[in-house]
């Protein structure tokens, strides 16, 4: 799986979770930020990110990653 389309379904986890259009959402954005995730959210989305691509993230990890390209990168290391 490339980046391209790992982008592409992190994009959609995200769409799904935090409610806000697909075309609206940036690498450069931050979850909370820029695309008004709440705590709470960044458990589903870390929990959505699981379900779609089928690994299981270290929780703190995770947690920490803070915006959509860090986010993409971070998923692609699982998937290697």
């Amino acid at each position: 799986m490339d980046r391209d389309e790992i982008k592409q379904r992190v994009i959609k986890v995200i769409s799904q979770v935090l409610k806000v259009d697909e075309s609206q959402i940036k690498e450069e954005h931050t979850f909370v930020a820029d695309l008004g995730a709440e705590s709470v959210q960044s458990i589903e989305l870390m929990a959505g990110f699981e379900e779609e691509f089928d690994i299981e993230m270290d929780e703190d990890e995770a947690l920490s990653v803070q915006s959509v390209g860090p986010a993409i990168d971070f998923i692609a290391k699982y998937l290697d």
